[in-house]
């Protein structure tokens, strides 16, 4: 099993990335929530914590090979905690882990259905098995609270969540499409422009 990577990031997709490794190069997995940092590293050398798995229908004979990878070792060690819940697979687990896992494993802790169904892919009833089935077993990728993280956003990136809240975005969502652009952008400075960069990233453009 191939356990780590270490090489140059070459390209940037909606999924995945590719990584340069000598005279190869590998397409690997990544979760949503890591895209938007992964895109301001194309050009850059990376390390990657990876796992493998196979992916397809065996009846049709269909079955490829897939790599997944983390930006740190728990991240993947939550991820495959995270797919032992009934009904999420690896597709739809990498899609789902949008936000950083430490705020995920803080919201199934304090057992916060709202932000998880915040979260692509998940619907209240699976917010609600996420929690049952993992309750007691995240504690230790918890991170720091919610509010502690908001002590660090400037008053335009707090203005910016307030706008796409009354445009009718849930709370957790705005926070976090608001913090990933300005990861991809560390320029933006006025509220607009942040909020217009957000709705860029939620659509796909960026």
């Amino acid at each position: 099993m191939i356990a780590r990577i270490n090489g140059t990031v070459e390209a940037v997709s909606q999924e995945a990335i590719l990584v340069n490794v000598g005279e190869l190069g590998y397409e690997v997995l990544v979760p949503a929530g890591d895209i938007a940092h992964l895109q301001t590293r194309v050009g850059q050398r990376i390390s990657l914590f990876t796992m493998q798995y196979i992916e397809g229908n065996a009846s049709f004979g269909q079955l490829a090979p897939r790599l997944l990878g983390f930006l740190r070792e728990q991240d993947r060690d939550f991820f495959m905690l995270f797919t032992t819940v009934k009904g999420i697979g690896t597709r739809r687990a990498l899609r789902a882990i949008a936000a950083p896992v430490a705020q995920i494993a803080a919201a199934i802790v304090r057992q916060d259905t709202h932000f998880l169904t915040s979260l692509p892919e998940i619907g209240k009833r699976t917010a609600e098995r996420i929690i049952a089935e993992l309750s007691g077993r995240v504690d230790i990728y918890a991170g720091p609270s919610v509010p502690a993280v908001e002590v660090q956003r400037t008053e335009e990136q707090r203005q910016a969540i307030a706008a796409l809240t009354a445009l009718g975005e849930r709370r957790a969502e705005a926070e976090n499409w608001v913090d990933r652009a300005c990861r991809v952008d560390p320029a933006l400075a006025h509220s607009a422009d942040i909020v217009k960069a957000a709705y860029k990233l939620k659509g796909g453009g960026g």
